[in-house]
């Protein structure tokens, strides 16, 4: 996922990004609610992990803003604020979930996945693609029970374009999400990382084109 993280506690925001990294996530850290705003107006986030209090601007007025924009970004919020009002607030300006702190950070991925499942319309973790078989929660990839071995970049890629699967993904987004802004990188590494993928998908059904001057789209070819 590519995520916003807002928080601005430096010991839990370095621990959450460090995290979040680590398990291949493309991750911006934004340490205050006027430089979350200004994050916000990109609207290429797979997910929003929202602290409330915060400097500039809290979580609440972010939130009301993202929702009014119709932007429907998955929100997961993080608080010290374990009142029911607060939690009901929260959800009713469209938080799609919450939790208190402090919390295990290997829950906190865990109910990232599942927002993303939930917004990609699946309910499991574990997604076949005829013999071609994804597992998000294990970040695995089998063909007919065997593994497939993919960088974690490939892996990335491959499942946003599965998540994706008869469209076409633009350029600029799988740059979002694969690399850090902090990353000087260009489409060629894109490039890379794509005609990788295709070699290795050769003898799956899943074939990736090439849309000229735009992006690229996955389909399945016994779907």
């Amino acid at each position: 996922m590519r995520i916003l993280l807002v928080e601005d506690n430096p010991d839990l925001g370095d621990a959450i990004e460090t995290k979040l990294k680590s398990s291949g996530h493309s991750v911006e850290w934004a340490r205050d609610g006027r430089a979350a705003a200004r994050w916000l107006q990109d609207g290429n986030w797979d997910a929003v992990v929202l602290d409330i209090m915060l400097p500039g601007k809290d979580g609440f007025a972010i939130l009301r803003d993202l929702r009014e924009a119709a932007i429907d970004t998955q929100v997961l919020v993080i608080t010290a604020r374990a009142e029911i009002e607060d939690k009901v607030g929260m959800l009713d300006l469209g938080a799609d979930d919450y939790m208190v702190k402090p919390f295990d950070l290997r829950e906190l991925e865990a109910r990232l996945r599942a927002l993303l499942r939930r917004a990609s319309g699946h309910s499991s973790s574990l997604i076949h693609y005829g013999p071609l078989a994804l597992d998000s929660s294990s970040r695995s990839v089998t063909l007919d029970g065997k593994p497939l071995e993919l960088g974690r970049r490939e892996f990335r890629l491959l499942e946003i374009l599965l998540a994706r699967l008869g469209q076409t993904v633009h350029k600029e987004r799988l740059m979002n999400q694969l690399f850090s802004l902090d990353e000087d990188v260009s489409l060629n590494a894109l490039e890379l990382q794509i005609s990788r993928l295709r070699k290795k998908l050769a003898h799956t059904p899943i074939r990736i084109t090439t849309v000229r001057g735009i992006g690229y789209q996955a389909d399945n070819d016994v779907a």
